[in-house]
């Protein structure tokens, strides 16, 4: 059986990590030419695993190799060929009036295809397009609906937390989102709060759903009515991470903690 180092790679920055085997060490943060379904591209090797924790190393494609100062080369300028297919890209969309936003063009290392990414409302018959496009390059051309969220990670920028939006950051998959984790954590349902960049709701919601619902529990609801020690009153204010509540009893707020379990006048 042969043995092989596994490695994750990925092919733009902050983008989707691809796990790969290979027969040969490489470092970490080492360039490297990667055989994949697609075709040959250039990425960097951004981790390393062991053997055993991936089930299907056979079903893994193969790193070729660590790549060479040509291929950097090589590379330089299929991004800089992308960037001129955008830009004509865009003018046929003009021209065809279709109603979609060409986001990002990008070429496999190997030049066999030129991908495009664009955002678009409904579904948009795009056949014209790429065939005038093909016709121009030369090359198989796929043209890749995204969403918002996608466009904001291609993008980046500060989110209201005042750090860079995670899925430009560190998030290399990005969740469903629900209403229901923003209501998990008792927030304002108000989009300017729960949405965005992309005006979608805060990717954020789905890594911190587990600890307010584990949190939450014990903790009565706002408008619910309780009995405390100093009466009976209606809750006010749920501090969910403190497991905390404030109840008003005879017009005085209470303040409940359910870890020390009595309450104090304000």
């Amino acid at each position: 059986m042969n043995k092989y180092y596994i490695y994750g790679v990925n092919f733009k920055d902050n983008g989707k990590i691809y796990h790969f085997k290979s027969k040969f060490r490489v470092p970490i943060n080492v360039t490297v030419i990667a055989d994949t379904e697609k075709g040959l591209q250039f990425g960097k090797v951004v981790s390393f695993l062991n053997e055993s924790s991936i089930d299907n190393v056979d079903e893994l494609k193969e790193l070729v190799r660590i790549s060479t100062k040509k291929d950097y080369e090589e590379h330089l300028k299929n991004l800089k060929d992308a960037t001129l297919a955008l830009k004509q890209g865009r003018e046929i969309v003009k021209e065809l009036n279709l109603e979609m936003k060409m986001i990002n063009a990008s070429y496999t290392f190997d030049r066999k295809q030129l991908i495009f990414n664009f955002l678009a409302d409904e579904r948009i018959d795009f056949r014209e397009l790429a065939k005038r496009l093909a016709a121009i390059y030369r090359t198989r051309i796929e043209l890749r609906q995204i969403g918002a969220r996608d466009k904001a990670r291609e993008i980046g920028g500060i989110g209201i937390c005042g750090h860079k939006i995670c899925c430009a950051n560190f998030l290399n998959h990005i969740d469903s989102v629900s209403m229901s984790m923003a209501k998990d954590q008792g927030l304002a349902l108000n989009p300017s709060k729960i949405n965005g960049l992309c005006g979608r709701l805060l990717c954020c919601l789905t890594y911190e759903d587990e600890e307010y619902i584990r949190s939450s529990e014990g903790l009565p609801s706002i408008g619910e009515t309780v009995k405390t020690k100093f009466g009976e009153g209606e809750v006010v204010n749920v501090d969910i991470l403190n497991r905390k509540y404030k109840v008003l009893v005879n017009n005085e707020k209470v303040e409940i903690s359910l870890e020390e379990e009595n309450g104090s006048l304000e």
